[in-house]
């Protein structure tokens, strides 16, 4: 039927080409951002996976720099503790030195002031031995710990090694000396022992320390993944997109044409009347 009032035709193909304009749309917004779903708009569900899934990468970089901190504050207190492991063999070589009986006054009191010398380092290097705030063996502290999850429920600790003058692992004496020959035989005895304790203290930190980066690389493992995980839900895959936008592309031009020539139809209705 023909008629003026009534296009079919012409509604019909406004609708496709209306249809083609929304896809065509959502193609080049895929395109713009890379995303196949950058809202909740366009998938309320798979948007709020990888929104849970971004909420945990934050969170584990947060847990990647608790972790940097307390592998650096490790490293710290190891490389303090073998500077007095290396300040106790020299101790020790002093006190040997010291306890030979033929030594005359003068040689054994510039001994003495040596080994006094070096023994005051080791408390230079115990206090000073802080990075960010914490240090591991001045007994200041009893552990350090690390985040280990996104939650912060799980920790990663490592004890700390209290090596200051005078404790249960350097147990030379804060007024240790070898000004005689009968101190210097005993202090060889007492610096062994703290020789032998020290590097026992830097075994349990070099393990913790093992730990915190044990822990640092699946974390990075795990981040890697989860961001996989996200692109995977998220990405839009461009060579589709890149096909999908020439094929609506062209029909919408199609479409055009279409609404075109079916606009055109009710002009024939002239020539019934002349």
């Amino acid at each position: 039927m023909l008629s003026v009032n009534t296009n079919t035709g012409a509604m019909l193909a406004l609708q496709y080409l209306n249809n083609t304009e929304a896809s065509l749309q959502q193609t080049q917004n895929q395109i713009s951002s890379g995303l196949k779903v950058s809202s909740a708009k366009d998938n309320g569900a798979i948007f709020a996976i990888a929104q849970d899934m971004r909420g945990s990468v934050a969170g584990y970089q947060a847990v990647t720099n608790s972790l940097d901190r307390g592998m650096s504050t490790i490293d710290v207190a190891l490389s303090a503790g073998q500077s007095i492991s290396d300040l106790l063999i020299q101790m020790k070589q002093q006190a040997l030195a010291a306890s030979d009986t033929s030594l005359n006054t003068t040689s054994r009191a510039a001994m003495n002031a040596n080994f006094i010398a070096l023994r005051d380092q080791i408390t230079s290097i115990v206090s000073n031995a802080n990075f960010n705030g914490v240090n591991l063996i001045n007994g200041s502290t009893t552990q350090i710990a690390a985040l280990a999850s996104s939650d912060g429920t799980h920790h990663v600790t490592t004890a700390a090694q209290n090596m200051s003058l005078s404790g249960t692992i350097v147990t030379l004496k804060t007024t240790g000396n070898i000004s005689t020959q009968a101190a210097a035989s005993a202090m060889i005895a007492t610096i062994q022992a703290s020789l032998t304790n020290v590097n026992a203290a830097l075994a349990n930190l070099s393990a913790g320390s093992a730990k915190f980066s044990v822990q640092s690389n699946f974390v990075s493992k795990l981040t890697d993944a989860l961001n996989s995980g996200i692109g995977n839900l998220v990405d839009a895959n461009m060579a589709q997109e890149s096909a999908q936008l020439t094929a609506l592309q062209t029909k919408q031009q199609l479409g055009a044409q279409a609404l075109s020539i079916a606009n055109q139809a009710p002009q024939i209705i002239m020539q019934l009347f002349r």
